[in-house]
């Protein structure tokens, strides 16, 4: 699971840094800036969720050797 998280976040990352090369900084709530802007923030809460849950499975793991 741990080997699942780590991937899955590089591969968040890099699509954060894939779009944020897309947005067009002049205007970025316009045409293709708006849907990059969208998997940015996609991305982001990909990453929050999957540091959730590795999170718990520390927590799952340590309450169990109790």
């Amino acid at each position: 699971m741990k080997l699942f998280t780590y991937i899955f976040t590089i591969i968040a990352i890099g699509l954060i840094i894939y779009n944020a090369t897309k947005i067009n900084w002049s205007t970025p709530f316009e045409d293709q800036s708006v849907i990059g802007l969208i998997t940015i923030f996609a991305a982001l809460c990909g990453i929050i969720l999957l540091q959730i849950l590795r999170i718990s499975k520390k927590i799952e793991a340590k309450s169990r050797k109790k």
